[in-house]
């Protein structure tokens, strides 16, 4: 609820501060004494949009500040949500700047409008005769419903379902555009992984047959430098070998002599023996030489192969053309597995919608059961308030295939305000006036049931008889004991009611009019009351219908 509500350079308003206590509130004044603008005021707070033209000395800004308590109203997963830090007294400040920019803040935080809106709508609900819409739409009515019904946890769970519920329809839809999409490039990406499958890729294999096709493209020419090499190295007159061997014979017989003959003694053998490795190897592959036309051309064709693919795939060798294998492979594979993964896909939203239908089947089996309780309730009420045909016809009708977001019901609310006359929607049946009596009568079934905001009403008693306001205050009084109440009225006999009373006045100071809100105490009140039942000259009567009132 509103402990306090701080109001600086706004409007007709130079600074005013007043402290607001629990149950019934009510404000009065003349017409035009700014009750109006103690309400924008308030709905700043709440989030509305501001005007520079709200300023009431445009070189100074304009402050509103209000104090809530919130320590009854679940507010932390609210708070949670948009990083709000979290308070029971729980301050809102809104400033406008001369410049037109506008700055709100929560427990001296910064925050969004949006974000203001949402907290603001949690806090206090403004009601007058103009904003009874919202009774007309079927989402009100359905939390109306739902509150009688204690269907909170049910729909928060059924509002989990429906989260993941369409997040796998999502992801189906995903993969059947994917499916699509793939379809068309499976058979090129087929086509190009079989030609990669079919030239037998295997790592470095290039370098090799490259090699190979030289040495068989070169063989005469190798095999003649080989012969030749083998000669010079094994002829017994001027061979390398027989020379070399001669050499160290020498050196071997004076290497005792000094360590430097020694020294290159072992330096002649190292290369003997390297050299007589050389011959060898060439000897063994003069014996594995030999021309092969087929080989050759079988080597030809690969490298061929091997280069037309890594021009065609833009590839510099064997292990690029590996990789786009493998990467087709993977293309290939999810396009064939892509209908087990659609199936799967499929079966957890049939689990799914099977989970949603259940927890929607007992809300209907919920909001059809405290129907009759609703009905009876409201044409109870609106008797007392003046509207003794008033009528519902109320039905939910269970839809199987539609997941809304409250559930699968449709809902018909019907309304009809004489004996006798025709039921149709609320917005075409009832009249601007019947639609205040109905929100004040719902809203005070409501407060029986579920936790309701601080709730403003507006001068919905206008044009109603003493009567009619006298049940309508009582109603107020009623809700008041589980909820803030306030009243905006022009009636004494709502009035008389309040647990508290402030007066709205104008008043002009240093010839500049400006409006304020002061608390009234008993005395005053009576005095109040007693010229909204006569005008503004009291007479003794007016002052003990006043008392009769009170009493």
């Amino acid at each position: 609820m509103i402990t306090s509500l701080s109001i600086k350079n706004y409007a007709l308003i130079d600074n005013l501060q007043v402290d607001f206590n629990g149950g019934l509130s009510i404000i009065t004044g003349e017409t035009g004494a700014g009750k109006s603008i103690l309400l924008g005021g308030l709905s700043l707070i709440l989030g509305k949009r501001a005007d520079l033209n709200s300023l009431k000395d445009t070189t100074q800004k304009c402050i509103i500040e209000a104090v809530f308590d919130v320590s009854h109203y679940n507010l932390e997963p609210l708070f949670d949500a948009e990083d709000f830090d979290y308070e029971t007294q729980t301050i809102i400040r809104r400033e406008i700047l001369p410049s037109g920019k506008s700055r709100a803040f929560v427990n001296d935080s910064p925050v969004n409008l949006a974000s203001l809106q949402l907290l603001g709508e949690r806090l206090v609900d403004i009601h007058s005769q103009h904003q009874t819409l919202q009774l007309t739409s079927n989402d009100f009515q359905f939390q109306v419903i739902d509150a009688l019904a204690n269907n909170d946890e049910l729909l928060q769970s059924y509002a989990t379902e429906l989260k993941a519920y369409k997040k796998l329809q999502k992801e189906l839809q995903e993969l059947h555009n994917f499916q699509a999409e793939a379809i068309k490039e499976h058979d090129y990406n087929s086509f190009l992984l079989n030609e990669l499958v079919e030239a037998n890729l295997i790592e470095g294999e290039q370098q090799a047959l490259e090699e190979e096709y030289e040495t068989l493209n070169n063989i005469e020419g190798i095999k003649e430098k080989l012969s030749e090499s083998y000669q010079l190295l094994n002829d017994e007159q001027i061979g390398v070998l027989s020379t070399l061997t001669t050499i160290k014979n020498n050196l071997q017989n004076i290497a005792g002599f000094s360590s430097k003959y020694e020294d290159l003694f072992n330096r002649v053998n190292t290369s003997l023996i390297d050299l007589d490795d050389v011959f060898n190897e060439i000897d063994i592959l003069q014996d594995n030489l030999e021309a092969n036309p087929n080989r050759l051309e079988e080597v030809d064709s690969k490298l061929k192969v091997l280069h037309s693919l890594m021009q065609k795939h833009v590839a510099s060798d064997v292990s690029e053309l590996i990789k786009i294998k493998n990467d087709l492979e993977e293309k290939v594979a999810v396009t064939q597995n892509l209908d087990i993964t659609i199936d799967k896909k499929q079966s957890e939203i049939k689990s799914k919608t099977s989970q949603l239908k259940n927890i929607s089947k007992q809300i209907n089996k919920k909001r059809s059961e405290v129907i009759p309780q609703l009905k009876e309730q409201l044409e109870t009420v609106l008797a007392s308030l003046g509207m003794p045909n008033a009528q519902f016809k109320m039905d939910v009708l269970y839809k199987t295939e539609q997941f809304f977001v409250n559930g699968q019901d449709e809902l018909s609310f019907l309304f009809s305000a004489n004996k006798g006359g025709n039921f149709n929607e609320l917005k075409k049946a009832a009249s601007g006036g019947e639609l205040s009596r109905i929100m004040l009568a719902i809203k005070s079934i409501l407060s029986n049931y579920i936790q309701l905001p601080t709730i403003m009403f507006d001068e919905i008693d206008t044009g109603v008889s003493g009567e009619i306001s006298n049940k309508m205050g009582d109603i107020m009084v009623q809700m008041s004991k589980s909820m803030q109440v306030f009243s905006i009225t022009h009636l004494p006999q709502i009035a008389a009611k309040g647990h508290s009373h402030f007066k709205v006045y104008k008043e002009d100071v240093n010839d500049t009019t400006q409006t304020n809100l002061v608390k009234l105490n008993h005395d005053e009140r009576i005095i109040e009351i007693a010229q909204m039942l006569g005008g503004t000259e009291t007479s003794s009567s007016a002052i003990a219908h006043a008392k009769e009132l009170f009493n």
